[in-house]
């Protein structure tokens, strides 16, 4: 095969609704072609998920294009030329090739163009800036092609450059290089980040949440890390990372122990921090943080469960009805972390699978039992509940009707009557 055509056969090149979609844009001699991750990807052997295409074409072309096929637009980032067409398979992303204007290390304003060299040269890294026509032709102006040949992570032109349009960009270079990098940082592009550190702090919470979390969720994300670490950077974004031996113990178990295909972002941040309550919701408020994931973060945090490696089954089967599946999986996981004892593997992996078998019990006792035994309608129902539930507890969750009702008929005797 023409090694210039090699992504001909590619399935999401061959689709019916992305082969559509190319053919609209192609119409009166207009030229579209695939950008970026799916290219990378597909060169790399990764998975290929979200598609973007570019083109020549204007924002306001492109949606008559192809809404005379048909073809449902959304103006997503209208006003920096990006429009997503909805098809019956995916959403792709169809943005005109652009030239920066101004950039403020945050933002850009930009000019269309119909200069495909001038669009790649403003682009981040060379790895992003690869094209694909729907023959599968790779276009690589900026040499992207060689740095994948050696998984490197490169900036186009003068690194500092490119981090000064946008400093996102520095968090972004740990981020490939985490997922897509092979040996050490390219020496440039890592120079560069450091001296531009203090650019983050014009970020918003949100931007730099996003950046953090996919880098902790990559294979290679403790390595990544520690090289923000020893570029100073660490500090500036996320200064309450102090455990970062526990989160590479962590990363190292889920490979080696747990075999994991897919990480758990927040659960790896967590692994990082040695906070109280009120350090996570200051954390959580600055990072902009879900609800769910600070309630996540400080019940793992500060959770005082007695968990070990050698909790008898009746204690797991405790552990896991009184604190809930994720809470308790969530303190074995860092349990294991930090435990310096390799010869327990056994006991903590038992745990968790232990974990994802367990269904939960419920207690067979209902409301009307409750009033039939003689308590009257009102608060005390849910303290007689609440009572009988903690003996179940302790009985290991007995299963014998009669044992339960004996059990709610002395409670009674003795507490109401």
């Amino acid at each position: 095969m023409n090694a210039e055509k090699q992504l001909v056969r590619a399935e999401w090149l061959n689709a019916p609704d992305t082969k559509a979609v190319l053919e609209a844009l192609a119409v009166d001699g207009g030229v579209a072609r695939f950008v970026g991750g799916c290219v990378r990807n597909a060169l790399m052997g990764e998975p290929v998920s979200d598609i973007d295409i570019a083109t020549s074409e204007t924002p306001e072309r492109v949606m008559a294009l192809l809404a005379a096929r048909g073809i449902k637009t959304v103006p997503t980032g209208i006003d920096h030329g990006t429009i997503t067409a909805v098809t019956a398979s995916r959403r792709v992303e169809i943005t005109t090739l652009r030239a920066d204007v101004k950039t403020d290390g945050r933002r850009a304003d930009v000019a269309f163009t119909g200069d495909w060299l001038t669009d790649a040269q403003r682009r981040d890294f060379t790895i992003n800036a690869l094209y694909c026509d729907a023959d599968g032709t790779i276009h690589d102006p900026l040499g992207g092609r060689a740095d994948i040949e050696v998984r490197r992570i490169r900036f186009i032109g003068d690194p500092h450059e490119r981090i000064r349009e946008d400093y996102l960009r520095i968090l972004r270079f740990f981020r490939f290089h985490a997922w897509y990098g092979k040996g050490e940082p390219d020496p440039a592009g890592l120079r560069a980040c450091a001296a531009e550190g203090e650019g983050l702090k014009q970020l918003s919470g949100e931007r730099v949440r996003d950046e953090l979390l996919k880098i902790a969720a990559a294979d290679n994300g403790a390595a990544a890390y520690r090289q923000m670490a020893a570029a100073g950077l660490l500090s500036i974004v996320l200064p309450e990372a102090t455990r970062l031996d526990r989160f590479e113990k962590l990363v190292e178990i889920e490979a080696t122990q747990l075999f994991l295909r897919e990480a758990d972002p927040v659960l790896r941040l967590g692994s990082m921090l040695d906070l109280d309550a009120v350090g996570v919701a200051a954390l959580a408020a600055r990072l902009r943080l879900s609800n769910r994931e600070r309630e996540r973060l400080t019940r793992m945090l500060t959770d005082r469960t007695k968990i070990v490696c050698y909790l008898s089954m009746r204690e797991v089967r405790r552990a896991l009805y009184t604190m809930g599946l994720e809470l308790f999986k969530d303190r074995v996981s860092l349990g294991w972390a930090d435990d310096k004892r390799g010869h327990n593997a056994f006991q903590w992996r038992a745990m968790l699978a232990m974990a994802d078998s367990w269904e939960r019990p419920v207690l067979p006792l209902t409301g009307e039992m409750i009033k039939a035994s003689g308590v009257p309608e009102g608060p005390e129902i849910g303290r007689v509940r609440a009572e009988v539930e903690e003996w179940w507890i302790d009985s290991d969750f007995i299963e014998d009707e009669f044992s339960i009702i004996e059990r709610l008929k002395a409670i009674v005797q003795a507490t109401i009557y």
